[in-house]
């Protein structure tokens, strides 16, 4: 270790995020720019080298945090991007995305506020692009082999980029016009601005990697003449069929999906509209959903000057402590977590009614009511019990001229064609089933992310990519792959 009483000497500290009132005034990302160089070092140092290091187990990628923990408290930049880079493809997006397991797995985290590994994996791979530390690498030769990648999401990308360095010719398949997946137009710029992805985008195609965007499978191409085009297929579509609220009123103009909502802010960011047809400016918003998608419909309503925004979480409000019998260390906790937008929401007060900052906690949706015009202006709800019953004289009714549906999603869209085209076969919950392997029941095909495992992190969807590569690898050449396989299909998070 760098300091072996660094975790004595040195408080947790976080990177500083600018004012509420100044960030909300536009998209920039949150935290202050160039705040963290200045501390991370220190906090880099808390890290203790644990003999049996479970940031490790807790992180899908297998990342080496206590090596490139060292690697930052000593100053030595250029290696530890190379330890960084060893096991993820992405850091940039998850040192600014992922929620962070590895930090609920941190040994400090026993007793003490965790070491801040997200922050220290930001400036890693944020000094290696100013370093010039991520230069393109190009396979010495080629293996004549070709693979199509359907989705150019996190799975999608690290799966091509894998692949590519591998020496066979990819081609990435993607639906919208750029490339990106959620990473385009799910993520709102303030959590991640583009730049970052178009510069990997750029590194990939510099190292041979083919883009086709604007190009649905299923759609504008058949599945199945893509699957003869191409000696192996990986489908990395994303779990893209939207779960839906079935309640009285859904039928109403003015509510919408999460996916359809975010898109169109991005879009605005883009520079492809001048305003989103589904802005929030001047409207009641309530968000039905307490997660991570619902926190961004949050964030973008508050900067796009909603009158007031509301989010409904149907799980009673946590704690801000660990629960040591239900979910014991080094498992990921259900705890009170202050996210950029709940905090923008709370100081802006732009949720009156709510329990706490924007959201309410408990809460389930009775119905939505519309006026003559069969537009939405009211929703109904209720208190629920743990078991999600409702509550006896509980009911209220919030003003909603804007009711945005971010309930989660259930696996990849079967209407485009591209399962049905392929004759892949689904699990009963509706994710594409696949063996051991990665491979479905079509032979050369092959299944990764969120179309496989269901709705998941942004971390486990590149340790998937890389995964999938590793098999594929293997499939084309018929001998064992020397790419990383971090993970298999069935591995799952730790649970008690």
């Amino acid at each position: 270790m760098a300091d072996p009483k660094g975790f004595l000497t040195t408080p947790r500290e976080d990177w500083p995020r600018r004012p509420v009132e100044e960030r909300v005034r536009d998209w920039r990302e949150v935290p202050v720019p160039g705040a963290l160089l200045p501390i991370v070092g220190g906090q880099a140092a808390r890290c203790m080298d644990c003999g049996i290091p479970f940031c490790h187990e807790a992180c899908p990628l297998g990342n080496l945090i206590p090596e490139w923990n060292e690697l930052v408290a000593r100053d030595d930049w250029r290696r530890a991007s190379d330890r960084l880079h060893a096991t993820n493809n992405f850091p940039e997006f998850t040192g600014r995305l992922c929620p962070a397991p590895c930090e609920a797995g941190c040994v400090l985290a026993i007793n003490q506020p965790a070491v801040t590994i997200k922050n220290v994996e930001c400036a890693i791979a944020d000094r290696a692009w100013e370093e010039g530390y991520t230069a393109p690498r190009p396979p010495e030769r080629l293996s004549g082999r070709t693979v199509a990648v359907i989705g150019s999401g996190p799975a999608g990308l690290a799966a091509a980029q894998q692949l590519t360095r591998a020496g066979h010719t990819v081609a990435v398949y993607e639906r919208d016009d750029r490339i990106g997946g959620l990473l385009r137009y799910g993520i709102p710029e303030f959590k991640m601005e583009k730049r970052h992805l178009d510069r990997r985008i750029e590194q990939m195609r510099a190292e041979g990697t083919r883009f086709r965007p604007a190009t649905a499978v299923g759609r504008d191409i058949d599945a199945g003449e893509l699957r003869s085009r191409y000696d192996a297929v990986v489908i990395a579509t994303g779990a893209t069929a939207w779960r839906e609220l079935e309640v009285p009123g859904r039928e109403l103009a003015g509510v919408h999906q999460a996916m359809e909502y975010l898109p169109l802010a991005n879009r605005v960011r883009e520079g492809d509209l001048e305003a989103s047809p589904l802005s929030a400016a001047g409207r009641h918003v309530v968000i039905v959903g307490g997660g991570d998608t619902g926190a961004d419909c949050l964030g973008t309503a508050v900067r796009e000057g909603a009158a007031s925004v509301t989010q409904l979480d149907i799980y009673a409000q946590p704690g801000t402590a660990r629960d040591e019998e239900g979910e014991p260390w080094p498992t990921y906790p259900r705890v009170y977590r202050l996210s950029a937008a709940h905090e923008e929401a709370r100081d802006l007060r732009s949720a009156p009614a709510a329990d706490a900052d924007a959201r309410l906690f408990a809460a389930s949706t009775l119905r939505l009511t519309g006026d003559a015009a069969g537009h939405v202006r009211s929703l109904h709800l209720t208190g629920v019990d743990a078991r999600r019953r409702p509550l006896p004289g509980t009911e209220r009714t919030l003003p909603a001229d804007l009711v945005l549906l971010a309930l989660g999603f259930s696996g990849p869209d079967r209407a485009d064609g591209l399962t049905g085209q392929l004759g892949v076969e689904l699990e009963p919950r509706g994710t594409i089933a696949r063996d051991a392997g990665f491979a479905t029941n079509v032979p050369g095909v092959f299944a990764a992310g969120d179309a496989a495992r269901g709705q998941s992190l942004i971390v486990w969807a590149i340790a998937e990519g890389r995964a999938v590569a590793a098999a594929v690898d293997g499939h084309l050449t018929g001998v064992p792959s020397s790419l990383p396989a971090p993970i298999g299909p069935y591995d799952r998070p730790m649970t008690v």
